[in-house]
């Protein structure tokens, strides 16, 4: 026997429609790259968001099209995400900071029809224009007044777009299950991979990410989402702020701590969330200033391991709750979150605190286990290590093509790629990763990517990369490598090299010249023994 209820597909579209009815006049503040600020509200943001959709269908964008947004935080992005999205097209948010090798092949594989840009990164693609094989229009996102010169081809100005069209509009219903969005990782190596957002899984992370014990937005919560909207979805900050009515401040490229601070304290900012290096820069601000955080309640970090001394530092001397996440771009992102249960709450608060220094406890919509290496869960003692497996409604089922095959094992767990462990509470924490990824400000850094790069230089003649800690970064690469015979080069030599073939920020931070590279008795490199031989090395840049 069915259920007899109205069959009411979930789109995310229901949500922005939802804050135009209900909060039409709460407020959304936008820094802008080209300089300045401007106030809206969802009334204005849900019909300019109707007139993209417009526009975009004048520009020959069909369903299923995927258009490119490579974009800060602004209300302009967030009107891109929605009137793409409305009109069955998938928004597939382009991470910047990929170096451009990257961002050329996962456009091409996406075959984006159309691109949305700052105006910020008009050179970048100025660059890389004739290997984007699909790209028809792009599309600078400002104003008439700010248009820059440019030779691209097809060239439109966002707002002259949105003004040609009325919005009046009615977004079509489709199957929940139709992709919504795209975004890839490159936390794999090899290529990026997609995840495909489907309509019904983002409405049902949102319904989850909004809860008190997870992000804690409400209708009265002012909202400034620090991480960008081209990083794992922006955590679901653009939805979970329309279907709660909260007012959202972006930052737009700004993310210096005194102008976050003069953000937080001109609106009135009680959520935020970041990566731990923002907030170990806004802690060392207040510190230097005397100045506190305002109305700020709770901080939600997550992309690393937030340090034990900031988690404290926030809570004790700033009346400020920091709630830890952990997530990847393949859950949508959302997997935990550390706040209390009842059985915690009883701890001591050094005990509370060890618990906040964890991943944090599933949230509904999300099952986790870990496994061992023959696939037996293992028990919740926060001692049993093993593979990190989860599963779900937003959990990936396959990447975007289907690249990689098969990613899920025989009853629908998917691999992590992190090892750890659950405690009695329900309460997870990594214990390392089985891959060899160093993470860097919240961003990951392929190991072997930039192996692959060093050893393209001439005099090296192996090389390895391990990740060593950092006390502002978490962690930056360390490049071991050997010589050929009677060569030399330098660190500077090296980033010469390595800069036509990776992102600045994957510069490692010193290299060290050895005899031999350590490898296991299959061949390959041992980054257990290189992690034991330099556990106690020391960067230059610390």
């Amino acid at each position: 026997m069915l259920g007899q209820m109205q069959d009411w597909p979930l789109l995310v579209t229901k949500m922005l429609e939802h804050a135009e009815l209900n909060h039409a006049d709460r407020e959304l503040v936008s820094m802008l790259p080209e300089g300045g600020q401007i106030r809206t509200n969802y009334r204005e943001v849900a019909k300019r968001s109707r007139q993209l959709s417009q526009a975009i269908t004048r520009l020959g964008v069909k369903f299923g099209d995927r258009v490119g947004t490579l974009a800060w935080n602004t209300h302009r992005h967030m009107e891109c995400w929605y009137g793409i999205s409305g009109i069955g097209a998938v928004a597939h948010t382009i991470n910047p900071r990929l170096f451009a090798e990257q961002i050329v092949y996962i456009m091409n594989h996406a075959e984006d029809k159309i691109l949305f840009l700052d105006v910020t990164f008009v050179p970048l693609i100025e660059k890389l224009a004739e290997h984007l094989t699909t790209v028809e229009h792009f599309v600078i996102m400002v104003g008439a007044d700010h248009m820059p010169e440019t030779g691209l081809k097809n060239v439109h100005c966002y707002e002259t777009l949105l003004a040609a069209e009325d919005g009046v509009l009615n977004w079509p219903e489709f199957d929940e299950n139709t992709a919504c969005g795209l975004c890839y990782t490159s936390g794999t190596t090899g290529h990026p991979k997609g995840v495909l957002y489907s309509h019904r899984s983002n409405y049902l992370h949102t319904m989850a990410a909004i809860c008190g014990d997870t992000l804690g937005i409400g209708a009265l919560s002012v909202i400034l989402p620090v991480v960008p909207m081209f990083h794992a979805n922006a955590w679901g900050i653009p939805y979970a702020a329309a279907a709660t009515g909260a007012k959202i401040v972006f930052n737009g490229p700004h993310h210096e701590p005194d102008v976050l601070h003069k953000l937080m304290m001109e609106e009135g900012v009680t959520v935020t969330a970041a990566v731990p290096t923002i907030w170990m820069g806004m802690l060392k601000y207040l510190e230097t200033t005397g100045k506190d955080c305002g109305r700020l309640e709770r901080v939600t970090i997550g992309g690393s391991a937030a340090p034990r001394t900031m988690i404290q530092a926030f809570q004790e001397k700033y009346g400020v709750s920091v709630n830890h996440a952990w997530g990847m771009t393949e859950l949508s992102p959302l997997g935990s979150l550390g706040s209390y249960n009842a059985a915690v709450e009883t701890l001591s608060d050094a005990e509370k605190l060890d618990v906040k220094c964890k991943q944090g406890r599933a949230v509904l919509g999300v099952e986790m286990c870990v496994k061992d290496t023959n696939g037996n869960i293992l028990p919740r003692d926060g001692k049993s290590s093993g593979h990190l497996m989860v599963r779900g409604p937003w959990t990936v089922e396959s990447y975007f093509r289907h690249e990689g095959g098969d990613i899920l094992d025989q009853d629908g767990w998917f691999d992590t790629g992190d090892v750890a462990c659950i405690d009695e509470y329900g309460y997870m924490q990594i214990t390392d990763r089985s891959k060899d990824v160093i993470k860097s400000g919240g961003e990951w850094i392929s190991s072997i990517d930039l192996e692959n790069a060093a050893i393209s230089h001439p005099a090296i003649s192996e090389a390895a990369v391990i990740g060593i800690a950092h006390p502002k970064w978490d962690e930056r690469p360390l490049l071991v490598v050997t010589l050929e015979d009677g060569e030399s080069v330098s660190l500077d030599d090296v980033h010469a090299h390595l800069s036509d073939h990776v992102a600045k920020w994957w510069l490692p931070d010193d290299m060290i010249v050895v005899d031999d590279i350590p490898h296991t008795a299959t061949g390959k490199i041992s980054k257990k023994d290189l992690r034991d031989r330099f556990k106690d090395y020391s960067l230059p840049t610390v």
